[in-house]
């Protein structure tokens, strides 16, 4: 059997007010004279017929004790079913009372983007949701002119009607949710007008979040109490501020340590140098020791990201780049030439070495790959 309550997206519990403006919604979505989609047809039949079903209170009531919500028979009307049978052996006479009206609310979930700066030393950001708060209006109650829900004169205040049927095992008592107050015990004759009776309403407001130092991508912060107000004015679930954090222009973020890559010329490489490079820190002095080679490392201590929980901060790792210039001068070749002869270049033959598997791979790899993304 279908599920009816998954294909209008409302919780079991749902009001009748809540299916109708669920289906009135996914109607106007399937509809196949607005939806190009050659499936929208089937699908906007299914959720007709969810509606039909939970919209019925005897089709409902059907459908909730697990018999066939369109048969004739184990509903209100004097027949006898399934359910009615598992009711009578394992205790459904049974009066289990009503429900409440004020029930728990559900968390929320919110994405907050941050540059990498932020996510390495937090910061306070303002961000506004969306979510059911308690109806101003009437306090939660859902009551209109501060009137109180008053009995339901069906059930008495009981929340389920009881029924005598005949079967083959003689008469059998079993209960239902009442269909008057749908299981309350109690009606709202004079319902707020701001919320309908549910006792909440939505709004869309500004919170602040504290974003701790070294969060990364997919951490969530969770908010206790800033979710969505339950039904009745129940209290409010918790709020999830999942943190997504962009690209930085040249830092590559690997944990706690970072990344970048520094271009230096073959002479400077050689002979030694220093140069100034932009960090999260602000401008920096690193040297460069003479002879470095194209793929060497240069580790900058306690200035990658704070770590979140262990305090202190992870490293900068810098990857020097040697820069080979593909155009000479008539006086730099001399000079050169000169170089090679006094150092024994000219004459000297390659070396052959067996391929090292970090040469194209590894960490740097992946950051080469990241900037040429």
């Amino acid at each position: 059997m279908s599920d009816y309550y998954g294909l209008l997206g409302v919780d079991r519990d749902a009001s009748f007010d809540e299916i109708k403006k669920s289906y009135r919604k996914l109607a106007r979505e399937f509809h196949p004279d607005v939806n190009p989609d050659p499936n929208s047809g089937e699908k906007f039949k299914e959720i007709t017929t969810a509606y039909e079903v939970l919209s019925d209170p005897d089709k409902r009531q059907r459908y909730d004790l697990g018999g066939d919500p369109f048969s004739q028979f184990g509903g209100g009307q004097g027949g006898f079913g399934f359910g009615d049978i598992m009711d009578a052996f394992f205790g459904g006479g049974q009066s289990r009372g009503p429900r409440a009206r004020q029930r728990a609310g559900q968390d929320a979930l919110i994405q907050v983007e941050i540059n990498l700066a932020e996510a390495c030393f937090g910061t306070d950001r303002e961000i506004t949701v969306e979510t059911a708060i308690r109806c101003e209006k009437c306090g939660g109650s859902g009551c209109a002119n501060n009137s109180r829900p008053s009995t339901c004169g069906i059930c008495k205040g009981r929340g389920e009607t009881q029924q005598v049927t005949r079967s083959i095992i003689g008469q059998v008592m079993t209960s239902r949710p009442c269909a008057n107050c749908q299981g309350y015990g109690s009606v709202i004759a004079d319902p707020c007008g701001e919320c309908a009776g549910d006792g909440r309403v939505r709004s869309r407001h500004t919170i602040n979040v504290k974003i701790p130092a070294g969060v990364e991508t997919g951490n969530r912060i969770q908010m206790a109490g800033a979710g969505e107000v339950g039904p009745g004015g129940g209290p409010a679930g918790d709020l999830y501020v999942e943190i997504h954090q962009t690209q930085h222009e040249f830092l590559v973020r690997d944990g706690y340590t970072l990344h970048a890559s520094i271009s230096i010329p073959m002479t400077s490489a050689a002979l030694g140098t220093t140069v100034t490079i932009e960090t999260l820190d602000g401008p920096q002095e690193v040297a460069i020791k003479p002879g470095t080679q194209s793929g060497a490392t240069v580790v900058l201590k306690d200035l990658g990201v704070t770590r979140l929980r262990g305090g202190g901060r992870g490293d900068l790792v810098l990857h020097v780049e040697v820069v080979t210039p593909a155009k000479l001068n008539k006086e730099q070749e001399e000079l050169l030439k000169k170089l090679a002869a006094i150092r024994g270049d000219d004459k000297a033959g390659a070396e052959i070495h067996k391929a090292q598997s970090g040469n194209h791979g590894g960490f740097f790899g992946r950051v080469k790959d990241a900037f040429n993304r």
